[in-house]
């Protein structure tokens, strides 16, 4: 966003149009911030929820996002109470991305090249990524993509459920005060076992101009196992340069 006599001169004005450029994004972002306060009520509508939402996390600059690499570490364990600490990388680009965990024990990935998912576990396995989470939100007007109500157990709860046109589905739950997202569920069948998976986002880090989970917790349910995660990300780069082999099953 920028001899003698003249130059003070010259200082006042730039101070000044400093000053107005500063109130403008400063009012801009007061009125965005009481646009979504606003609307995030029990009463509001679930479109409307999710629209608060995605402009809670970056609005156009959330929706039009290329890439996505965020790497820190997870606390990862089969109970509540044990845990061992796991380097994770999780990229993102399109509808592509890759997710790697290692553990002292075994190293968990999965792959989506856009077409056909790989995963290293066949017990923990995701659908195609931009139809589970937060990628579900920038696709909340597109075309067989439905906002709904959150069903009759949660409706306690401010939120809203997103469902993809076949039919993996998320619930998420809304901080009534920022409009971000807080947390939320999602169920889906992998080779006829039912996966549930849960998130509760504790910090959130804004990078060029996009809101993104920094810390939070994960859980994931398939019937005879349960697993716990607790993400912290150390880097978190958006719109970077992702070359195409990082999605290139058994890599």
């Amino acid at each position: 966003m920028k001899t003698t006599t003249i130059l003070p001169l010259l200082l006042i004005c730039a101070v000044g149009v400093s000053a107005q450029t500063d109130n403008a994004d400063k009012n801009k972002k007061t009125s965005e911030k009481d646009k979504i306060v606003t609307v995030v009520s029990k009463t509001a509508t679930p479109l409307e929820l999710a629209k608060a939402a995605l402009l809670a996390h970056g609005g156009d600059k959330f929706k039009n996002m290329k890439t996505l690499v965020v790497i820190g570490t997870a606390d990862v364990s089969g109970s509540p109470s044990t845990t061992f600490p796991a380097p994770f990388v999780m990229t993102y680009a399109g509808d592509k991305y890759r997710l790697e965990i290692s553990t002292p024990f075994v190293q968990f990935k999965q792959i989506y090249d856009g077409q056909q998912t790989y995963s290293s576990a066949g017990e923990i396995s995701l659908p195609p990524i931009n139809r589970l989470g937060l990628p579900l939100l920038p696709k909340i007007e597109e075309k067989d993509f439905t906002v709904s109500a959150l069903p009759d157990a949660k409706k306690k709860k401010v939120g809203f459920r997103i469902t993809s046109p076949e039919g993996f589905y998320t619930d998420f739950f809304v901080d009534e005060k920022t409009g971000q997202i807080k947390g939320y569920e999602a169920s889906y069948e992998v080779n006829g076992r039912t996966v549930t998976t849960a998130v509760e986002i504790d910090k959130l880090r804004e990078v060029e101009g996009v809101k993104i989970p920094e810390k939070y917790a994960q859980r994931f349910e398939t019937g005879n196992l349960t697993v716990y995660a607790n993400f912290k990300a150390k880097d978190i780069l958006v719109n970077s340069t992702v070359a195409d082999d990082v999605f290139v099953m058994g890599k």
